[in-house]
């Protein structure tokens, strides 16, 4: 496995983002941050507090859980049970931009699956979709508004995401060779 990002880099890269998203939207007013569980929250906390930062302005930030609207549960009938987590969206989505921040895009079934959700909650002014690795290889028509690092791979490749957070230590691994 090869180290794509280190610390140092994610934190670089995070804060690039988070001054694009000052940028492109002008400013704070009316956005909130929404991260897919697992990784995504944390990335999405990290960027609220590089915004407040920024800005001197709080964003409201939230966790959304995949589990129920992913394409691919019911296809095994016999498998393990799918592990469904909270979704902790503690504001109103009516009316905001909402940024849903996700780790890897891949083929873009997670965010899929993470829109169906969302729109459950209600309906945002609009959604930009932020993600620190996008390595390519897409099924469905997503791009994401704001990415870390493109990292075009080998379909047979695995990107792996590890944050202090979850697995005490961040950087971006990569097995199997880029494309």
């Amino acid at each position: 496995m090869s180290v794509v990002m280190d610390a140092e880099r994610i934190s670089r890269t995070l804060t690039r983002i988070a001054h694009e998203i000052v940028e492109r939207n002008k400013g704070v007013e009316d956005l909130a941050l929404v991260g897919i569980r697992t990784r995504g929250v944390h990335i999405a906390r990290r960027l609220a507090r590089t915004l407040r930062e920024i800005t001197g302005h709080d964003i409201p930030t939230g966790s959304l859980d995949i589990t129920l609207y992913r394409d691919d549960l019911m296809r095994h009938a016999v498998g393990p049970q799918p592990l469904v987590r909270r979704t902790e969206i503690p504001f109103s989505i009516d009316d905001k931009k909402i940024l849903l921040v996700d780790d890897v895009l891949y083929t873009g079934r997670t965010t899929r699956a993470a829109l169906d959700a969302l729109i459950d909650f209600g309906r945002p002014k609009a959604i930009q979709l932020i993600v620190l690795v996008d390595r390519g290889h897409r099924e469905l028509p997503i791009k994401a508004d704001y990415v870390g690092k493109n990292l075009p791979t080998a379909l047979e490749a695995s990107v792996q995401v590890r944050l202090q957070e979850t697995d005490g230590q961040d950087e971006v691994l990569l097995q199997g060779g880029a494309e």
